[in-house]
């Protein structure tokens, strides 16, 4: 478990814009559960999380079509949560930092750790771009 006031910026980046933290399985269950599109980002203390996924994630949401609803889980904090959500994310393994769009409790589009490792914080923007125009 990493300590409080090291991810507090972290969670904190992604919760200053809209998302919202899921801290149980009962919290992932019933937002998977929402109608409508509902964006989960996996988030993480690694660089690629700062560099790369939370700064995507930011910027698709200035997007005309954007989901519904932003939640968020914390991996290595967040235990119970993250495994819920990953349980979600099958037949993809599990890894952080990453992201998925479901439609209707339905896993529509994934992004994997090496789908945003090493890629612009821009590129990871347009992928969920092109998932949002599509299912939201």
């Amino acid at each position: 478990m990493y300590p409080a006031e090291l991810i507090k910026p972290m969670r904190e980046d992604l919760t200053q814009v809209g998302f919202e933290e899921l801290h149980t399985v009962d919290a992932v269950d019933a937002a998977i559960a929402q109608e409508g599109t509902t964006l989960v980002v996996v988030n993480s203390v690694c660089g690629c999380a700062a560099a790369n996924a939370r700064p995507g994630a930011k910027i698709s949401l200035n997007n005309t079509k954007k989901p519904d609803h932003l939640v968020t889980v914390f991996a290595g904090v967040d235990k119970d949560a993250t495994n819920k959500a990953r349980e979600y994310m099958i037949p993809f393994p599990p890894s952080s930092p990453s992201m998925a769009l479901f439609k209707n409790g339905e896993l529509v589009h994934m992004l994997e750790r090496h789908h945003i490792e090493g890629r612009p914080a821009e590129m990871i923007a347009e992928n969920l771009i092109d998932a949002y125009n599509e299912h939201c």
